[in-house]
């Protein structure tokens, strides 16, 4: 094959082709209900839509040492497109969404597919299944901000993306960056040379400078041992070997305001609020109690988008895909006895991250993955997925509703990948002034998922500002 049409994938991207595993595949799964959508609109949708982004006509395909982008030869949409007539009831309906999770998507294809059931109870149902070496979920809410328009007559103004990624914008920044730290120096001597200025001030001005590239060298290192020196998770009944077999569930919308209100009367943040949930939820079911549990340790892996601290020539393009985000393990105040002390304690926990490295250095770690021998590869996901028993994710999504292909979206919900040997993983979403939880698990570390978000609701009631919720 011509290497005109491949690209090199960048290392954030192919990592999360080299740390998964058959029990746990990196794929992301998106389900919307859209009043009245159809085939014939969806493959009109799809066909000039969702194609203009370049990427999704290629599949990653590993060239010894590296991973590319390839062009699929024979590409066709209907590859990538299933219709379901059956009349699925809600219950019937999870099952099979569970079902297609666990369902692997053919390798020797683009690493995406939709399927549509026009005949769900509720609305027509949309599903896609993603490879994460595609895009995040930043990614992709972008792609769906584009393409979901806030009328069903308006048609998306801006959409597309070319495939034209490659690595010279890193190598590139790098470079400059090296020489601009050895330039600095450089240049204050040749000024004070010029000028026949007092030496000492120059040489104050170079000697600042690199007081403060040792600082940041030295910031940079206490983070990076604090965050090796993080403690594993305690041994609990989520921490089982994986059997591989996924079920997701999601919750009923509850009114994004009802969050606000107990972020409010808290003083907290409404990530605050969720993740205070999940702990409660979490609580019951590791299977310790008493003085195991006053001294356990739970951790949540949390995704936070970089983009915004990336340097300006390397921040992506508006519309693009890929990966920009790092990892931040949140620990889950599980021997918490009140639901107020959990929300004060995940407080303290996520204003301490925000203000930490640790988002860079996930996200520098994780890229490191394709580029190292596969022998080695195992440590550096331990590093990462011993330290979490769970992925946590929330994902804000427009405040006002949405439509694809003209028809109305009534719900939006996702669920993440586990990468490692973490079995549960939450997702959080808001639309359209609504908040749906969803879980996914492997069966052995959780037979009851559904219970489960029944006790991430319950927790709302316990919290000041909170109200009575009917799951």
């Amino acid at each position: 094959m011509s290497h005109e049409k491949t690209h090199l994938m960048l290392p954030a991207d192919s990592a999360w082709l080299a740390l998964e595993s058959p029990r746990n595949p990196m794929t992301i799964t998106v389900m919307m209900r859209a009043d009245g959508l159809t085939a014939p609109r969806l493959r009109e949708f799809l066909g000039v839509y969702w194609m203009a982004w370049e990427r999704f006509q290629y599949m990653p395909v590993k060239r010894a040492p590296v991973w590319r982008w390839e062009p699929d030869p024979v590409f066709d949409l209907k590859h990538h497109l299933d219709v379901v007539l059956d009349r699925f009831t809600e219950s019937s309906l999870q099952e099979w969404v569970s079902a297609r999770l666990n369902q692997p998507l053919p390798l020797y294809r683009p690493l995406w597919k939709f399927w549509l059931a026009p005949n769900a109870e509720g609305g027509s149902v949309l599903l896609l299944r993603v490879h994460h070496c595609y895009a995040d979920g930043v990614s992709l809410t972008g792609i769906f901000d584009r393409l979901c328009s806030v009328s069903p007559q308006q048609h998306p103004a801006v959409y597309g993306a070319r495939h034209t990624e490659d690595w010279s914008p890193w190598v590139s920044a790098a470079k400059d960056r090296f020489e601009q730290m050895l330039g600095g120096a450089t240049a204050t001597a040749t000024a004070a040379k010029e000028q026949n200025a007092a030496p000492e001030s120059h040489l104050e001005q170079a000697s600042a400078l690199f007081e403060q590239l040792a600082s940041n060298g030295l910031k940079l290192v206490n983070e990076f041992s604090d965050f090796l020196a993080e403690p594993e998770d305690t041994p609990s009944d989520l921490k089982r070997p994986l059997l591989g077999e996924r079920h997701c569930r999601w919750s009923a919308p509850v009114p994004l305001d009802r969050f606000r209100s107990i972020a409010k009367a808290t003083n907290v943040t409404i990530n605050d609020v969720l993740l205070s949930c999940v702990a409660a939820a979490v609580r019951p079911r590791l299977g310790v109690s008493g003085a195991s549990l006053e001294n356990a340790i739970m951790h949540a892996a949390v995704p936070v988008d970089i983009r915004d601290r990336l340097p300006e020539d390397l921040k992506p393009k508006a519309g693009s895909l890929g990966n920009y985000f790092g990892t931040v393990f949140v620990p889950l105040p599980v021997d918490g006895e009140s639901a107020l002390e959990r929300l004060y304690r995940i407080k303290q926990e996520t204003r301490r991250l925000k203000k930490s490295w640790q988002p860079g250095i996930a996200w520098g770690l994780s890229a490191c993955a394709s580029l190292i021998p596969e022998p080695l590869r195992q440590p550096l996901s331990d590093v990462f997925y011993r330290k979490a028993s769970a992925v946590v994710s929330n994902v804000p999504g427009t405040p006002e509703a949405r439509y694809i292909a003209g028809c109305r979206i009534t719900e939006q919900m996702f669920w993440v990948p586990q990468a490692g040997d973490i079995g549960l993983g939450v997702s959080i979403v808001s639309y359209a002034g609504q908040v749906q939880f969803g879980v996914v698990a492997d069966e052995a570390v959780l037979a009851d998922p559904a219970e489960f978000l029944k006790d991430c609701l319950h927790e709302l009631t316990e919290l000041p500002g909170g109200s009575p919720i009917v799951v």
